[in-house]
């Protein structure tokens, strides 16, 4: 089962049961029937520290993703943990279903390229 947590700390409205089922969509789409994720939405003052804390750039940013457990190997019985994606509306313009999937695909190992923008487009096509 995938378990899906959802925070939006934003202070705009954002439709975060559409973000659950686009994430459900994009980890069953890179082959996922068990994990969990986090995904949190914020302010652009929130992601910008944390693009300073983490990264050492002192900016706002669209999306950041914070990996936990990846694909690697679990002992049996253990949950995925794939870690957490963080969004600032503001930033993104509202349109949050992108950077959604950009995150989500890091938190899975991907890497900015063509391939990983490919997959994007396909899970983004594909999606309900």
């Amino acid at each position: 089962m995938i378990e899906i947590e959802v925070e939006n700390r934003s202070g705009i409205e954002v439709d975060e049961a559409g973000a659950v089922t686009l994430a459900r969509h994009a980890l069953a789409e890179e082959g996922l029937e068990a994990a969990e994720l986090g995904i949190a939405f914020v302010p652009p003052d929130e992601i910008r520290a944390l693009k300073a804390e983490h990264l050492g750039i002192d900016e706002a940013t669209d999306v950041l993703s914070f990996p936990i457990d990846g694909l690697g190997d679990l002992p049996e019985g253990v949950p995925r943990a794939l870690g957490d994606v963080v969004i600032c509306p503001q930033v993104v313009g509202g349109d949050w279903r992108w950077p959604l999937v950009h995150g989500i695909l890091h938190l899975l190992g991907h890497e900015h390229g063509d391939a990983m923008e490919r997959r994007e487009q396909q899970i983004l096509e594909a999606a309900p």
